[in-house]
C-alpha cells in the first residue's frame, strides 16, 4: 500500500531551524520550575551531574532514534511506523507506536493549554501591578480565584489554543518556522535579561548554592530514577513529536550532532531558569518547593517585593508563555500530519478541528479545579489527574521504550548506518549497547518506579 507523505513535503530550511524547533518543543513549563527544584532537592550539583549522565545514556539515544525514524519515514508518526515496518519486514503491530504518540500528544495538549492559559493571564495581572507590594494572601488568593472561576479559565484556555492553532495552520515554513524564528531567540533574550536581574537581586549566591553545591549525602537509587525520568520527559520523547519534526529534517543534517545541540540548549534553559528564579525566592525568604505554585504564587510575590518587579515579572510570564507555545505547536504536529496525509485534507481545517477537540477535552481539566474538584471517579483520580497519569506516566515512557527497541533491534542496520552516517563497526556496537540496552532499561526502570505507587497505595 502506498503511503502518502503530503503533509511532510516541507523541510526545515536549515539545521538550526530544526534545532530551535526541537529545543522549543523540549523547553516548556516544566523546565522553568521543575528541573531547578528537583536538582536542588536531590543533591544540587551531584544531581546535575547524574542528570547529564542520564541524558547521555537515556534521553539522547532515544531522541536520536525518534528523529532517525522520522527522517527515514518522511511521514507522520503513524505512517512512518507503517512504512518502516513494511520496509523492514517487522510486525505491523509496531504501528501502534505512532497511534500512541499521536494520542498522547492530544491528551497532553488538552491540559497543557489550560495551564499555559494561566501564564497568559499572569502577563496581564503582573503588568497591571496586581502583585506590587502584595501580601502572601493576595498572591495566593489571586491564584485560587483564577482556579475557582471556570469561565475565566475557559477563556484563557481558548486564547492559548487560538494562538497555537493559528501558528500550526500556516504550515512548516510560514507557521512553525516563522514562530520559531521569533519565539526562540526572544526566549533566550528574555531568559538572559531575567538572569541579569536575578544576579543583582542579592540572593544569587544562595540560589547558586541550592542548585550546584554537591550534596552526595542525599544521593541514592531514587535520585538516579528521578534524573532518568527528568532526562526522558524534558526532551519531549515518546509522543511522536520528534518523529514528526524529524520528517522535515534535511537529508544532509547529522542527526547525532544535531541532537547533542538540542540537549545542550534544553539543559542550558533549565539551569538558567533556576539561576534566574531561585535567587528571587531566597532573597524574599519564600518556599522553593511548591511545584506549579512556585510559578503562580511564590514568584509573583517575589517580583512584587523587588524594584521594577512588575516589569520583570511581566517579562518572566512572557518568557513562560513563549516556552509553552513552542511546546504546544509541537504537540499538534503528529496528529495534524497524519490527518492531512490520510485524507488529503487542508492543513488549516485540520488544525482548527484539532484545536476544537483539544479545547473541548481541556474543559475536563478546567472543571477539575472547580466544579468537579471533589469528583474523583477514575480510581480515585479526577479528570485532569487521570489524563496526566495516562499520558505522562504510561504512554510516553512506553512509547520511548518501544521506539528505542524498534530503532535498534527491528530496523535494518543498513538503514541505521545510512541515517546516522556510521561506518565504524565499533560505533555501531556502542550504538546497539547504549540505544538498544541501556536506554530501554533506564526508561523501564522509570516506568516501574512511576507506576508502582498506583498499585501499592
Amino acid at each position: 500500500m502506498a503511503i502518502s507523505t503530503q503533509a511532510t513535503e516541507g523541510r526545515w530550511s536549515s539545521r538550526w531551524l530544526f534545532v530551535l524547533a526541537a529545543a522549543g518543543s523540549a523547553v516548556g513549563l516544566g523546565n522553568i520550575w521543575k528541573f531547578p527544584y528537583i536538582a536542588g532537592e536531590n543533591g544540587g550539583g551531584a544531581f546535575v551531574l547524574i542528570y547529564l549522565v542520564c541524558v547521555a545514556f537515556v534521553g539522547a539515544p532515544i531522541m536520536i532514534s525518534e528523529v532517525m525514524l522520522g527522517r527515514k519515514g518522511r511521514a507522520s508518526p503513524i505512517n512512518t511506523m507503517r512504512k518502516l515496518t513494511q520496509q523492514s519486514g517487522a510486525s505491523s503491530r509496531w504501528t501502534f507506536l505512532g497511534w500512541m504518540g499521536v494520542t498522547a500528544g492530544v491528551l497532553i495538549l488538552s491540559y497543557y493549554a489550560v495551564i499555559a492559559g494561566w501564564a497568559l493571564n499572569y502577563i496581564w495581572l503582573t503588568a497591571a501591578g496586581t502583585f506590587d507590594a502584595a501580601s502572601a494572601q493576595v498572591a495566593t488568593g489571586t491564584f485560587d480565584q483564577l482556579q475557582q472561576d471556570p469561565l475565566q479559565m475557559m477563556g484563557w484556555h481558548a486564547v492559548f489554543m487560538l494562538i497555537t492553532i493559528w501558528i500550526v495552520a500556516r504550515g512548516v515554513s510560514r507557521g512553525l518556522e516563522a514562530a520559531i524564528r521569533w519565539f526562540m531567540p526572544l526566549l533566550f533574550v528574555l531568559l538572559l535579561v531575567l538572569l541579569g536581574y536575578s544576579v543583582s537581586s542579592g540572593g544569587f549566591a544562595q540560589g547558586w548554592a541550592f542548585m550546584f553545591d554537591f550534596n552526595w549525602a542525599v544521593v541514592g537509587p531514587e535520585t538516579w530514577l528521578i534524573a532518568m525520568g527528568q532526562a526522558f520527559f524534558t526532551l519531549s520523547l515518546g509522543m511522536g513529536t520528534m518523529m514528526a519534526y524529524g520528517a522535515y529534517v534535511p537529508s544532509d543534517s547529522n542527526i547525532g550532532s544535531t541532537v547533542l545541540t538540542i540537549v545542550v540548549l534544553d539543559t542550558f534553559v533549565a539551569v538558567a531558569a533556576g539561576l534566574a528564579i531561585f535567587p528571587l525566592v531566597f532573597v524574599n525568604g519564600l518556599e522553593v518547593g511548591q511545584g506549579p505554585g512556585l510559578m503562580f504564587v511564590t514568584l509573583p510575590l517575589a517580583f512584587g517585593q523587588l524594584p521594577m518587579g512588575a516589569l520583570f515579572g511581566t517579562v518572566f510570564f512572557v518568557l513562560v508563555s513563549f516556552a509553552a507555545i513552542t511546546s504546544a505547536i509541537s504537540l499538534t504536529e503528529p496528529a495534524i500530519a497524519y490527518v492531512v496525509e490520510e485524507y488529503n485534507a487542508k492543513r488549516s481545517r485540520v488544525a482548527v478541528s484539532l484545536g476544537g477537540i483539544c479545547w473541548l477535552l481541556g474543559l475536563g481539566t478546567v472543571f477539575s479545579f472547580n466544579i468537579w474538584v471533589d469528583e474523583k471517579p477514575f480510581f480515585g483520580l479526577n479528570f485532569f489527574e487521570l489524563v496526566d497519569q495516562l499520558s505522562q506516566n504510561i504512554m510516553l515512557p512506553l512509547g520511548g521504550l518501544l521506539i528505542a527497541l524498534f530503532a535498534v533491534w527491528a530496523l535494518p542496520q543498513s538503514v541505521v548506518r545510512e541515517q546516522l552516517d556510521v561506518t565504524d563497526d565499533r560505533v555501531m556496537l556502542l550504538w546497539r549497547v547504549v540505544g538498544g540496552v541501556i536506554a530501554p532499561l533506564g526508561v523501564a526502570a522509570v516506568f516501574v518506579y512511576t507506576l508502582l505507587p498506583l498499585f501499592t497505595s
